[in-house]
C-alpha cells in the first residue's frame, strides 16, 4: 500500500453490527469497532471514504506479520472483498481469540 494514499481519519461512530458507541483510537485512525472488531467497507484507501460498496467487514481471521504484530483479516459481506488492518490497542482480546479459533 502507497503511504501516500493514506488519509487520517480517527472519528467516533456507532457500529452497525453491534451498536456499540465508539471514541476514536487518538494514536492512529480508528478502522474498526474494538468490541466485535467489525468494520465498514467506505474506503478504497485507508481513509479516502470513496468506497461506494458499503458492506460489513467481519473478520475472519487474524494473521501475525513478520514484526508480530496482529492484523484483523476482513471479508465484505456485500462485494466479497478482502482487507486487513492491524489490530487496535482497546480491542476486545475475546473476540480476538475466537476468530483467531474460527469460533467467531
Amino acid at each position: 500500500m502507497d503511504s501516500k494514499k493514506f488519509k487520517m481519519v480517527d472519528e467516533s461512530f456507532t457500529c452497525l453490527v453491534c451498536n456499540a458507541f465508539i471514541e476514536p483510537l487518538s494514536y492512529t485512525a480508528r478502522d474498526h469497532c474494538p468490541k466485535c472488531l467489525c468494520s465498514l467497507h467506505v474506503d478504497d484507501y485507508p481513509g479516502d471514504r470513496l468506497c461506494k460498496c458499503l458492506g460489513i467487514l467481519r473478520p475472519i481471521d487474524i494473521e501475525k506479520s513478520p514484526k508480530d504484530n496482529l492484523k484483523i483479516i476482513y471479508r465484505c459481506d456485500k462485494c466479497g472483498m478482502i482487507k486487513k488492518n492491524k489490530v487496535a490497542i482497546d480491542d476486545d482480546y475475546d473476540v480476538i481469540l475466537k476468530v483467531m479459533a474460527h469460533k467467531y
